[in-house]
């Protein structure tokens, strides 16, 4: 198990053109860019509240092609938590994502406690959809993993999928929220679910 530091890392996984890349820009950024740009490794850094304190999200966005194994092992073994994307547009990618969910569960071991979120970008592109949601959600629940569908593109659910796999922390309380002004019933709410929220 990683060391408990001052980092949260997040590693993003990935078929080439799947949106990796543009689902963190538009987290960090808020940016979306239309060309393709394949990436070899890109980290992003974004300040968050961790245990009542501040750390600093770390995302790593992996490149989407195979010839790195080494750093995709590297990866998985620094990494706290796990965002695995394909694109609903192509079934191909989702299939691609089992032989690097079965490295995740090889080099960590019990992922009870590790939050893993399935991803299914582009649904604005409902058109070419070739992975209904039902199919999603039915890997996900194989996997015992959550599962949300996104679009970069129009800013669906961005926010809400980084939110939700800090949610699945249960080690310790990670929050997208770093202003300490929340009410006492949000407070009392907190203490009972021991979990994090997005303001």
């Amino acid at each position: 198990m990683p060391e408990q530091s001052n980092d949260y890392r997040v590693v993003v996984f990935g078929a080439g053109g799947v949106g990796k890349s543009s689902l963190v820009l538009r987290f960090v950024k808020g940016t979306f860019r239309e060309s393709y740009i394949p990436t070899i490794e890109d980290t992003y850094r974004q300040v968050i509240s961790c245990d009542k304190s501040i750390c600093t999200l770390q995302i790593t966005d992996t490149t989407g092609s195979h010839q790195f194994p080494a750093m995709q092992r590297l990866s998985i073994s620094k990494g706290h938590a796990f965002i695995l994307v394909y694109s609903i547009t192509s079934r191909q990618s989702l299939e691609e994502l089992k032989p690097i969910y079965e490295q995740i569960c090889q080099i960590k071991g019990d992922i009870e406690n590790i939050p893993i979120m399935l991803v299914g970008n582009k649904n604005d592109e409902n058109q070419n959809r070739e992975v209904e949601s039902s199919d999603g959600e039915a890997m996900a629940k194989k996997w015992k993993c959550a599962f949300m569908e996104t679009s970069a593109k129009t800013n669906h659910n961005v926010k809400e999928l980084f939110q939700e796999l800090l949610n699945l922390e249960k080690r310790r309380t990670v929050s997208l929220q770093i202003d300490g002004k929340k009410s006492k019933q949000q407070k009392r709410k907190e203490k009972l679910k021991g979990k994090c929220v997005v303001m």
